[in-house]
């Protein structure tokens, strides 16, 4: 390729359809849903150093979704799915959104199963927020998972992310959570100066010392991500990239979720297809669900880093 030619070529993951090296980029088809988030809103009572969508206590981008706003998001699943899916709330913290409890109800009454994703520490242990848990939990038996998220395993890297105190903090709330029979989940991090075989031993002893009803092993119960990268410099995924890396685009996240999300100043919600990049308008894909579900072309680096050469998914 001459000199010319090459000053044409897009910056990496800049055109939505060729990569930088001129090859097709690939794309994920909607397959079938399986798993409805709710963006809370971004605002949470702490700031993590590696945040991917840069929740902290003064981000309100992304503002709280109530109950109303979900409910006709949930009619379109009865009406696109027969049978139960998974209702996952993410944030930011979920439980700073004071309609949290109402929305999980929302969900439950419908059939479905809810997972809320949270650092347990003080919105959740708040005691209006914990009685409302635990009603919840008593008249929906079995469809409430909480997935907590502890970066690591040691106390030290831990709080190096997400601030002094915070390991404590989050333990004691997995401590109450466990105490009251709640079904639960762990979100951490494998380092990489550890394998993931390393990872896991040290969450499952952490578990087994707690007493904690999480088996380490299971994927869905311990959910160990890939580090994510705003800076790196990934390899661009391409239709041949499939075959190459034996990948099957149908077990990506796009191909089966989809996230809802409402702007700071919007009228009404959006929906957007992956927790990973609410902010990226290419990523925006109607305000209704149905009419949501149309191809997603890989033209991010967290496509490639978290999902397919991480071979990560945010469901359970």
């Amino acid at each position: 390729m001459t000199q010319a030619l090459a000053d044409f070529r897009p910056a990496p993951f800049a055109d939505p359809d060729i990569t930088a090296k001129g090859e097709v980029r690939a794309s994920v088809a909607f397959d079938r849903l399986k798993t409805l988030w709710v963006m809370t809103g971004t605002l949470c009572n702490i700031a993590c150093v590696n945040c991917y969508i840069e929740s902290a206590p003064d981000n309100d981008r992304l503002v709280y979704i109530t109950p109303e706003e979900l409910e006709p998001y949930l009619d379109e699943v009865d009406a696109l799915v027969s049978g139960p899916i998974e209702i996952g709330f993410t944030g930011g913290e979920p439980f700073l959104n004071p309609h949290m409890p109402a929305l999980a109800e929302a969900a439950l009454r419908r059939g479905h199963s809810v997972l809320i994703l949270t650092n347990a520490m003080r919105p959740m242990m708040r005691p209006r927020v914990q009685s409302e848990l635990l009603d919840l939990q008593a008249r929906y038996p079995g469809q409430i998972t909480l997935r907590i998220s502890l970066d690591h395993h040691s106390a030290d890297v831990h709080d190096a992310e997400r601030g002094a105190g915070g390991f404590a903090a989050t333990l004691e709330g997995i401590n109450w959570l466990s105490a009251n029979g709640f079904s639960l989940a762990l979100a951490g991090r494998q380092m990489t100066d550890e394998t993931m075989a390393e990872a896991r031993a040290g969450y499952g002893a952490l578990i087994a010392g707690h007493g904690w009803n999480i088996d380490a092993a299971n994927p869905a119960e311990l959910v160990i991500f890939p580090e994510m990268d705003p800076a790196g410099s990934p390899p661009e995924i391409t239709v041949d990239c499939w075959g190459i890396l034996n990948k099957n685009p149908a077990d990506m996240m796009c191909a089966s979720s989809r996230m809802i999300i409402k702007r700071r100043g919007a009228q009404r919600p959006a929906v957007v297809a992956c927790t990973l990049l609410p902010y990226d308008p290419q990523f925006e894909l109607a305000h209704t669900l149905t009419q949501s579900l149309e191809p997603v072309k890989l033209n991010h680096k967290f496509c490639a880093q978290f999902c397919v050469l991480g071979g990560a998914s945010c469901s359970a």
